[in-house]
């Protein structure tokens, strides 16, 4: 398989830039974010648009090596999410077996 061409390759160059703004934006929500859970949403924001810009550099490259890359990132953004959000929520991240 190989690189797009042509118009193709226009739309993956402007999504790139597009997702890489996108990722702007949420760091100036996650420095200024008036609230812990607006930063936490803005962090989750950031790591699905660096998925995002991982594939699209995937489909770019014709290199299969980043949708991989993107697999981890996505799973990793959601465990970290999942668990700043229960420290927030929580306060405690370990629950202790026989604690209310």
């Amino acid at each position: 398989m190989s690189a797009p061409g042509g118009i193709a390759a226009t739309a993956i160059d402007a999504a790139l830039v597009l997702v890489a703004g996108l990722c702007l934006l949420c760091g100036y929500r996650v420095i200024r974010g008036p609230t812990v859970p607006d930063r936490v949403v803005a962090l989750d924001a950031i790591a699905t648009n660096v998925v995002a810009i991982a594939v699209l550099f995937a489909i770019k490259t014709d290199r299969g090596l980043f949708v991989t890359v993107s697999l981890v990132l996505a799973i990793i953004g959601f465990l970290s999410t999942v668990t700043v959000a229960k420290y927030v929520t929580e306060g405690d991240i370990i629950t202790r077996w026989g604690e209310p």
